[in-house]
């Protein structure tokens, strides 16, 4: 794939993730800021620091800075799943390029949030100590890249075992190893839970169900915008002219009464 192709791609990929991230905006402010609405107010009413003037107003947090966030994360990511694209693309099964761009949306949502999330849970922003953010950060971007490496060692390790146990077989056998490696990984990392004593279960649940949901909604669109945007790059022919050769095709070989 040359690096014309590449760059076109990327752009559309970088496109792809912020029309991607419109309903999962949405789907942020309808589902997740009730329970941030939440949070804050458990904080607020067992804090004992008093005073004080908030920098960024809480109604500009949810609108403009959400917007802003989702947004610009969802160009970020766009960029680089359509860089992963590039990469997959014939390389892990003769799919066609709606098809991969289905694979590595899924891929990306598995070991980018999914995986790591089992092992360091979202947590609404007001929650937990603030003195140990800058651990439960890095811990969790740890969690990200073990998952990534896992994952692509996974896709190679099918590929290896694949001429001689078939590809279902073999895409089985990646598939547990992977599970297995992950495990161990969450098994010997430190946990990062540290939600206080008494803040409500149901809105903590509610909070990482909409998390979830954001980024199923965010990688969804993505895999059906991309898919059909890359697809105009390797496929250039539109649909309207293979249906007009099919019909002159059809017309050719119709034996005239």
């Amino acid at each position: 794939m040359n690096s014309t192709v590449v760059r076109t791609l990327l752009v559309r990929g970088m496109l792809a993730g912020l029309l991607a991230a419109i309903p999962a905006l949405a789907y942020a402010y309808l589902a997740g800021e009730g329970p941030v609405d939440a949070a804050i107010s458990f904080e607020s009413a067992n804090s004992h620091e008093h005073g004080g003037e908030e920098l960024v107003s809480r109604t500009v947090q949810s609108t403009a800075g959400l917007a802003t966030g989702t947004l610009v994360f969802g160009v970020a990511v766009g960029g680089i799943a359509a860089l992963a694209f590039c990469f997959a693309l014939g390389r892990v099964g003769r799919f066609s390029a709606r098809a991969t761009a289905a694979l590595t949306a899924l891929g990306a949502f598995l070991t980018v949030y999914l995986v790591p999330m089992l092992k360091y849970p979202a947590n609404p922003p007001a929650v937990g100590n603030p003195d140990t953010i800058g651990e439960r950060t890095t811990l969790f971007f740890l969690m990200i890249a073990l998952t990534v490496l896992l994952g692509i060692a996974a896709v190679l390790l099918g590929r290896r075992l694949a001429p001689r146990w078939g590809n279902w077989n073999a895409s089985i056998a990646a598939g547990l190893a992977f599970a297995a490696a992950v495990a161990l990984a969450m098994v010997f990392l430190p946990s990062g839970d540290n939600i206080p004593r008494g803040f409500p279960a149901k809105d903590l649940w509610e909070f990482r169900l909409a998390s979830i949901g954001v980024q199923a909604v965010l990688w969804t669109g993505f895999g059906l915008v991309f898919g059909y945007l890359a697809e105009r790059v390797l496929e250039p022919r539109t649909a309207p002219e293979r249906t007009k050769d099919q019909a002159t095709t059809d017309r050719v070989h119709t034996p005239v009464a």
